[in-house]
């Protein structure tokens, strides 16, 4: 294979300079393994590695990692030395993907081996199947792994997403931080792996399952646009279950820096979509069909496609003379009888006994069944390992025995329990001569059990003969399933079943047994079309198109990293949208001499998640730093009522203050309110308020905020997801019932709100900029910051207000949003704690100006100048500002030879 990886592992972990990329074959470095686990804030001098190295290849390569390598590995002797040999493992599912992806794309898989690699024998082993199989092993200690996936993954997670809380030691293990350590060394790991082969800004990495949850984060950490997907085999659980999670935040964060998240079902992202809402505080949005989740500038994509079987292996299987002698033995040995078949991994999610329970329930309650039905039950081998496995085969193993005590008889097994490994060959051989298939499971994900066996029921041509069936003749099968499976959604003909209800499943293999054949063929065709044109290759097609759109957008963004550790992500913006430089903002604050500053009050001055909005002393000291500058002319614009923000900013005397939105205007050294609009007739509230009262009544912690000019329904503390649906009833409802007023029906961050048609921040900022044009002192500093929706009109008034000849002609412009989003603004900060530094610094410089600097006459001749029109351009202030100051260069030079000579 032909590999583009980096020429030194180093460069990745000193983060320095852009790597270079070779396309001639190398021996990969092998990444360390020792003992020992990585911290959360491991690697932070990576996290602001870019991608911006171009690359000439154009071909589409895609990185596939998953927990384990599509392989097999045996130990061989050959030349008296014991040599490994691997072959591929057509059963894994990250093989039979690759169908999906097109012959033009390259496909290179990282993964860990089943089996342990000697140390000494690693590096030979990693070059071999990079060679021959595009494999990248991860190789991983013992004891690592074994915390790491028997640990933290199956005694943990594993449980938790399939709805076990841990009340207990016994149920599913109690957090263990160590386990959890072990699980971000080896998903570091993995990450390393990747690293070695990646060309960041070209290749796709599409990660697997919840076993490398925190991958998305290493690898964004280091490639701020790495095209990144990742797709989860198994459910996402409610969030009453999943925040039990300790590091529940850690792993959503960890998901959301990837591009694209699929899941097999509605609720499985449904749950996910919920948990991000409710930790979070990531709201998501459907667009054209698509759901999307918009996280610090990225888009996150949500997909929802249930996986395939792979029809290929699956057909040529079912060809197989094995298979043809193995289906004519089982035709023998349950001839004149009819054959329910389950098959189940060994685990207590799957509900063998509890079907085994409804089988026995049938034997009894229908004797005439005794001797003509038998359940096959085929136990594979449990992945995990445990307490609750040995309890598991255990009550499976007695229910057996009794089952077949109690009503077997000579000639006749009511129960065959298989539980040895089986061939797949012999596995199929079942699902063709049995009548129905039961997958009664209490929580799983996928389940291709059930695809399985329709596709075997649909035959060949040689197995018909086998079963003297007349080829032409119309297929059939039945179907039971657990609602509870992700299969169950698509298979619109099974017979859905509560597993833990014994009643309904044996009401349901009765049901089975006798709907008469033409339903039975008519319930097959159906699922066999589904099945067999949503194979394993729609569904890796469908997911990589989708990653591919979810990316497109990444070249024209401009991407950097913030925070530390698990909570790190990536900001991306629009080229003309980036963070304000508070250093050139200072800059341009000292050199200007007419400045007006407008800020928002609420998530700007101070969080929204604070119990008491009130100002602190060090936002009013700020405030007075500000406002005494007499170059200053400060506003503070909030949606407040006035009473409010009279009381707390009484003690900032120079501070004009907008109230309500704007509706009421306090200026500058003013003891008395003003409003921007002719007066009112409030009648329209009589109407709206008692329609917030009855919502505020249905919806526990919303209230009613009444204003003097508005009605505010807020819903803050509520239940984020019941409060935004009831928000968008009450606002229909709203608009219906005042659809003839002169009022308008905003909603914004967790409110929605009832004002006077016109009422907006950007009145405010119209005012203020009429009131220097009055005074003839245009404006050649404008700073506007805000938060939330309702200060995108002063954003659009300030941006425009150079054009229309408001400002002076040189002025400075600074429109900045708190927090990155979609924005008016061309800049933004942070968060509150920014802004607050941002502003203290402004105020430190009018304090050293005012110290230092008198104001000069000649600052009059360039303020008239500015506002009669006579400078127009930064190049005539630059030179009559040097010409000032070069006269008082000189003038100084004469003072000091007045003083020498003297």
């Amino acid at each position: 294979m032909v590999s583009r990886s980096y020429s030194n592992l180093l460069d990745l972990t000193s983060g320095g300079s852009s790597p270079t990329f070779s396309r001639g074959l190398k021996k990969l470095s092998r990444v360390a393994t020792v003992a020992g686990v990585l911290s959360e804030l491991d690697d932070e001098s990576r996290s602001n590695g870019g991608s911006d190295a171009p690359s000439s290849i154009a071909q589409e390569r895609m990185i596939i990692v998953g927990n384990q390598l599509p392989l097999r590995a045996q130990r061989n002797e050959s030349d008296g030395k014991k040599v490994w040999s691997f072959s591929w493992d057509e059963d894994s599912l990250l093989l039979q993907l690759k169908d999906g992806l097109g012959e033009d794309v390259e496909v290179i898989y990282v993964g860990s081996l089943k089996e342990e690699i000697d140390l000494s024998e690693q590096d030979d082993v990693a070059q071999t199947l990079l060679e021959n199989f595009n494999c990248v092993p991860a190789f991983i200690q013992p004891e690592l792994f074994s915390k790491f996936y028997h640990g933290f993954c199956k005694q943990y997670l594993w449980p938790l997403f399939h709805y076990m809380l841990p009340l207990s030691p016994d149920l599913g293990g109690r957090f263990d931080r160590t386990l959890w350590q072990a699980y971000l060394s080896v998903n570091k790991i993995f990450a390393d792996k990747v690293m070695e082969v990646i060309t960041p800004d070209d290749d796709f990495v599409w990660v697997h399952d919840y076993h490398l949850m925190v991958l998305p984060t290493f690898l964004r950490k280091r490639f701020n646009r790495v095209k990144l997907g990742f797709f989860l085999h198994s459910p996402f659980p409610s969030s009453e279950i999943y925040r039990t999670l300790p590091v529940r935040t850690e792993l959503l964060r960890a998901l959301l820096n990837s591009d694209l998240i699929g899941f097999h079902t509605f609720d499985y992202a449904r749950h996910f979509l919920s948990c991000c809402s409710r930790m979070l505080g990531v709201s998501y949005q459907s667009k054209r069909g698509y759901i999307g989740l918009e996280y610090y500038g990225r888009t996150v994509s949500i997909k929802i496609l249930p996986v395939g079987i792979h029809m290929g292996q699956l057909c040529s299987v079912l060809d197989l003379p094995d298979t043809e002698h193995n289906v004519a033995q089982l035709r023998d040995k349950f001839q004149g009888q009819t054959v329910l078949l389950g098959v189940d991994d060994m685990d207590i999610f799957k509900g063998i006994s509890l079907k085994l329970l409804a089988f026995e329930q049938l034997l009894t309650h229908h004797p005439d069944k005794r001797g003509k039905v038998v359940m096959v039950q085929i136990a594979n081998p449990a992945r995990g390992r445990g307490k609750d496995v040995q309890e598991v085969r255990l009550e499976t193993n007695t229910i057996v025995a009794r089952i077949n005590h109690t009503f077997g008889k000579p000639g006749y097994e009511p129960v065959v329990l298989v539980d040895t490994y089986l061939h797949f060959y012999e596995r199929i051989a079942y699902y063709v001569i049995a009548e129905c298939c039961l997958v009664t499971a209490v929580r799983d994900g996928m389940n291709l059990i059930p695809y399985e066996y329709i596709v075997c029921r649909q035959g060949t041509d040689k197995l018909d003969k086998t079963l003297d069936l007349n080829p032409s003749s119309p297929k059939k099968s039945m179907l039971v399933v657990s609602e509870f499976i992700g299969c169950s959604p698509s298979l619109s003909g099974a017979i859905r079943v509560n597993p833990w209800n014994i009643d309904s499943v044996e009401e349901a293999m009765d049901s089975a047994l006798m709907i008469p054949e033409p339903e039975k063929q008519m319930r097959h065709d159906k699922h066999y079309k589904y099945v067999s044109t949503h194979d394993v290759a729609y569904w890796a097609h469908s997911f990589f198109q989708d990653l591919e759109r979810a990316c497109r957008d990444h070249i024209r963004r401009r991407c950097w990293g913030i925070g530390f550790g698990l909570g790190f992500r990536v900001i991306a913006l629009d080229p003309s949208f980036r963070k304000l430089s508070v250093e050139h903002l200072v800059s341009a604050y000292k050199r200007t001499t007419n400045r007006a500053i407008l800020l928002d009050y609420d998530g700007t001055m101070t969080s929204q998640r604070t119990l008491d909005a009130a100002p602190n002393a060090e936002a009013i000291e700020i405030l007075n730093k500000l406002c005494r500058d007499a170059k200053n002319i400060v506003f503070v614009v909030s949606g407040k009522n006035k009473e409010i923000l009279t009381r707390w900013f009484t003690s900032c005397e120079n501070l004009g203050i907008g109230a309500e939105h704007g509706y009421f205007v306090r200026a500058q050294n003013q003891p008395n309110w003003e409003t921007c609009f002719p007066a009112q007739d409030f009648y329209w509230k009589q109407i709206a308020e008692p329609v917030m009262q009855l919502y505020t009544e249905t919806t526990d912690g919303s209230f009613i905020e009444a204003k003097e000019s508005a009605l505010v329904w807020n819903y803050q503390l509520a239940d984020p997801d019941f409060g935004s649906c009831q928000a968008k009833e009450l606002h229909d409802h709203l608009e219906s019932v005042l659809a003839n007023e002169p009022v308008s029906v905003k909603s914004g961050q967790h409110i929605v709100e009832v004002k006077p048609q016109g009422v907006n921040k950007g009145v405010v900022a119209e005012r203020i900029l009429a009131m220097t044009l009055k005074k003839e002192v245009l404006p050649d500093f404008v700073l506007c910051i805000g938060d939330d929706r309702s200060d995108e009109d002063m954003f659009e008034v300030i941006m425009s207000a150079k054009d229309d000849g408001s400002l002076s002609p040189v002025a400075e412009v600074f429109a900045c949003t708190v927090g990155q989003k979609p924005s008016k603004a061309k800049y933004y900060l942070e968060d509150t704690s920014e802004i607050l530094r941002m502003f203290q610094n402004l105020a430190d410089a009018s304090e050293q100006t005012s110290k230092t600097v008198s104001f000069s006459p000649h600052q009059l001749v360039i303020n008239q100048a500015l506002t009669h029109g006579l400078i127009t351009s930064r190049a005539q202030l630059a030179e009559l500002q040097e010409g000032i100051n070069a006269y008082h260069r000189e003038f100084h030079a004469y003072k000091l030879e007045q003083v020498d000579g003297y």
